[in-house]
């Protein structure tokens, strides 16, 4: 829980920020790194089941929320008359209400399809081919999180074909980095069912993201 609402936080705060280039190819800096709570999601759904990954959601959901609030606070502070860094601060942390909103709902929407697909599918394949429901939950959870955020944060402001593109091109890269790490996320299932002797199967769970039981 707390690997995955710092990585959760980090990206949105930190990669957020940066528009990055690697050959010319433009891209935001965050989803280098947002994918990684989707594999904690993906390890969490997999090992103890989707009403314990769950309550992991709603504390990244929580701590988006706060650190949402301390950077409005933070920004909108009067600053004192010898300091000069209100505008980086402003710059850095100053996510318009629509850009924060947007991305609240993306997250709740997308994590919890990413834990269901995973789940049912987990059901369905009688736990074998992990592969499948890895990479199959993100396919879900990505398009869901991508087809919420970007037209809520930037059609209007952006031209329409802008946001597709890079809609488009987001999810894609956010995908693929899913099935590159398929080899770790192996290891680190394989290592947390032996060492906890756990391997949860969702026969009789509610699915309504909304409640913390298990």
């Amino acid at each position: 829980m707390a690997a995955f609402c710092t990585v959760l936080l980090c990206s949105n705060l930190i990669g957020a920020s940066k528009v990055a280039a690697v050959g010319g190819f433009a891209f935001g800096a965050g989803i280098l790194f947002f994918p990684i709570s989707y594999m904690f999601g993906d390890i969490l759904t997999e090992v103890y089941g989707y009403a314990r990954a769950r309550k992991v959601v709603w504390a990244g959901f929580g701590a988006m929320i706060f650190a949402s609030a301390m950077s409005w606070v933070v920004v909108n502070l009067t600053p004192a008359p010898d300091w000069a860094g209100q505008e980086a601060i402003a710059s850095i942390f100053g996510q318009t209400p629509r850009i924060t909103a947007a991305s609240l709902l993306a997250f709740f929407c997308g994590e919890f399809t990413n834990s269901f697909v995973l789940a049912k599918m987990k059901l369905i394949t009688k736990g074998r081919f992990l592969w499948s429901r890895t990479i199959g939950s993100t396919i879900a959870g990505e398009a869901v999180d991508s087809a919420i955020f970007y037209p809520l944060a930037f059609l209007g402001v952006w031209p329409t074909p802008l946001v597709i593109k890079v809609m488009i091109s987001n999810y894609t890269l956010k995908v693929l980095w899913e099935v590159l790490a398929t080899p770790l996320t192996y290891k680190v299932v394989g290592f947390l069912k032996r060492k906890e002797a756990e391997d949860y199967y969702d026969y009789d769970t509610n699915f309504t993201p909304f409640s913390i039981k298990t």
